[in-house]
C-alpha cells in the first residue's frame, strides 16, 4: 500500500483522514477534505458551546465528529490533519506513528492542494514570515506592499485567514504574504516557499516543543528550499545561523536586515531612509531607496525591523522600491500593538497587551524614554531578568498585576531598586482590575513620561485573552483622560 506521504496528491476518494483539533484551522480542514471525497472525522478534546456549534456544523455536512476525546487514534485512519496546537506529545500522533500514520498539518494540506495560475502554470508563490514577534505586523505590511504594486495577494495563515481558504480561492491569488507559526512549520515538511524570514528568536512555547533546540529547528523550516531569498535579522545571530543550515535551491541568497547602514545583501537604515544594497544591480556601491522611516507608522524600532523584513521579502518577489514606500504609508497595525490611546496632563498612553513574553516586551520598552509599566499576568516559565535589565534605566515606576507579578517585582528588586512598584492585590479582575492600574500608573507618571500596558505574560489569568486586557486599559485610560486624575 503506498504511503500517503508518498503522493504529492493522494487520491482522495473515500481516504480515511482524521482532523485534530476543531477551530479556525480545523473547520476548514475538514470541509476542504470532505469535499475532496474523503471519509473524515474530527476528533476534539473539547466539549464547549462553540466546539458543539462547529461540531454541528460539521455534521450538517457529513462529517463525523468526535467531541471529548481527542487522544485516540479512530481505526483506518490513513491520514492525520492536525491544527496547529495540538503538540507534538499528543497520544494522538503516538498512535499514528505506531500505526504508520503521517501527520500533516494545515499548512502542508495546503501547500500540496495548491493549484497552477493560469498566467504561470504554477501555483502562487508564498513569501513567508516566522519568528517569536512580529510576525503578524511584518506579514500585513508584507500584503500592504503588494497590494500596493497590483499584485492580488493575502495576508494568511496563521494571522487569522485559513491558508487553505487562499489557495483555493474562487478567483486565484498571484502571491500570498504567508504567517507561519512554529506549530504550523513542526508539520509542513513539503513546504518550499519562494523567500522566508525569521525575524528572530527567543525563548517561547517551549512546552509545546520541549526545548529551545527544537523550538528553534522548527522556526528554521521555513528556509528549506528557498528558491529566490532566505532574509535573516543581523541583530539576532540565531536567524543567520538557521539560513547556514538551510538546504536551499541553488541561487538563492542569504539577505539580512538592520537598523544601522546596511552592508553588501543587507537592507537598511541611513540618514532616516530605508534602503537596499540586496535587491540592485549595483548593490557593491549603492543604495536604493525604499521609504521614510516616518512612513512606517508608529516608527518604532522594532516596527522599523518589520517594515525592512517585510520590505525584503517584496524585493525578493520583484516588487519595485516605490511599491515599498507606498505599502508601507498604507498600512495600519491591529489594535494592541504598540497603540497611542490618549494623552493625559501630558502623559502619553500606549496599549501592546500583544507583547505576551518578555521578548515582545523588551522591544516595546525600548521604543519610549521614560516609562511608567504596567505589567504581569502568566510568564509561562520565562525568565525576566534580562528584560528588567535592559529596561530599568527607562523605568519611571512599575505597576503590577496577575498571578506572576512577584516574578516581575523580584526581577526589579534585583536589577531596579530605585523603581516605584505598586502591585495590585489578588481577587480584581477584569475592568476594575485595569481601571485601578491605570490610575496607579497615572499617579507615578510626570509630564514627558509614557504609561506603557506591556505585560510580558499572558493574559488569561484575568482577562479573557489579550485584546480584551488592551481594550480594557484603553477604556481605563480614555476614562482618566475625561474625568482627570484622582
Amino acid at each position: 500500500m503506498t504511503a500517503v506521504a508518498d503522493t504529492p496528491t493522494p487520491d482522495w476518494k473515500d481516504l480515511p483522514v482524521t482532523v485534530a483539533g476543531l477551530g479556525i484551522s480545523g473547520v476548514p480542514a475538514a470541509r476542504v477534505l470532505h469535499g475532496l471525497g474523503a471519509r473524515v472525522t474530527v476528533v476534539e478534546g473539547g466539549t464547549g458551546p462553540r466546539q458543539q456549534a462547529q461540531a454541528a456544523e460539521l455534521r450538517g455536512l457529513g462529517v463525523s465528529v468526535r467531541l471529548g476525546d481527542g487522544e485516540s487514534l479512530p481505526e483506518g485512519t490513513r491520514l492525520v490533519v492536525t491544527t496547529p496546537g495540538w503538540p507534538p506529545h499528543s497520544s494522538l500522533f503516538a498512535a499514528a506513528e505506531a500505526a504508520g500514520v503521517q501527520v500533516w498539518g494545515d499548512v502542508e494540506l495546503a501547500w500540496r492542494l495548491r493549484a497552477p495560475l493560469v498566467s504561470t502554470g504554477e501555483p502562487a508563490p508564498w513569501l513567508a514570515v516566522t519568528g517569536t514577534n512580529g510576525k503578524t505586523t511584518t506579514v500585513q505590511m508584507l500584503a500592504s506592499i503588494l497590494e500596493a504594486a497590483g499584485r492580488r495577494s493575502a495576508a494568511v495563515g496563521n494571522v487569522g485567514v485559513s491558508v487553505l481558504d487562499a489557495v483555493l480561492a474562487e478567483e486565484p491569488y498571484e502571491v500570498l504574504a504567508v504567517e507561519l507559526s512554529s506549530y504550523q512549520l513542526h508539520w509542513a515538511p513539503s513546504l518550499r516557499p519562494h523567500s522566508a524570514v525569521v525575524l528572530n528568536i527567543a525563548a517561547d512555547h517551549l512546552d509545546w516543543h520541549g526545548s529551545m533546540d527544537a523550538y528553534a529547528a522548527d522556526k528554521g523550516r521555513i528556509y528549506e528550499g528557498n528558491r529566490v531569498a532566505c532574509v535573516y535579522n543581523t541583530a539576532d545571530p540565531a536567524t543567520e545561523e538557521l539560513v547556514r543550515a538551510a538546504d536551499v535551491e541553488e541561487g538563492c541568497r542569504a539577505v539580512g536586515f538592520t537598523l544601522g547602514a546596511p552592508t553588501v545583501s543587507q537592507l537598511g537604515v541611513v540618514d532616516g531612509l530605508l534602503v537596499d544594497r540586496a535587491f540592485i544591480d549595483d548593490r557593491h556601491r549603492a543604495a536604493a531607496e525604499l521609504a521614510a522611516v516616518g512612513d512606517v507608522q508608529p516608527s518604532a524600532p522594532h516596527n522599523i525591523a518589520d517594515a525592512l523584513a517585510a520590505a525584503a521579502l517584496a524585493r525578493a518577489y520583484g516588487v519595485e522600491p516605490r511599491a515599498v514606500r507606498d505599502g508601507l504609508r498604507a498600512f495600519r497595525p491591529d489594535a494592541h500593538r504598540i497603540a497611542r490611546v490618549t494623552e493625559v496632563d501630558g502623559v502619553v498612553y500606549i496599549d501592546d497587551s500583544k507583547a505576551t513574553n518578555p521578548h515582545a516586551a523588551a522591544a516595546s520598552l525600548a521604543a519610549y524614554q521614560s516609562v511608567v509599566w504596567i505589567a504581569g499576568g502568566l510568564a509561562k516559565g520565562a525568565d525576566l531578568d534580562a528584560l528588567v535589565a535592559g529596561a530599568a534605566s527607562r523605568l519611571r515606576g512599575a505597576v503590577l498585576l496577575g498571578a506572576d507579578r512577584a516574578l516581575i517585582r523580584a526581577a526589579l528588586a534585583r536589577h531596579a531598586p530605585e523603581v516605584p512598584v505598586i502591585e495590585l492585590p489578588d481577587g480584581q479582575t477584569g475592568a476594575p482590575a485595569m481601571d485601578a492600574a491605570v490610575r496607579a500608573a497615572a499617579g507615578l507618571a510626570r509630564p514627558g513620561d509614557t504609561v506603557l500596558l506591556a505585560p510580558a505574560c499572558a493574559s488569561m489569568d484575568m482577562f479573557t485573552n489579550y485584546g480584551e486586557r488592551g481594550d480594557l486599559f484603553a477604556a481605563a485610560a480614555l476614562a482618566l483622560a475625561e474625568r482627570g486624575p484622582a
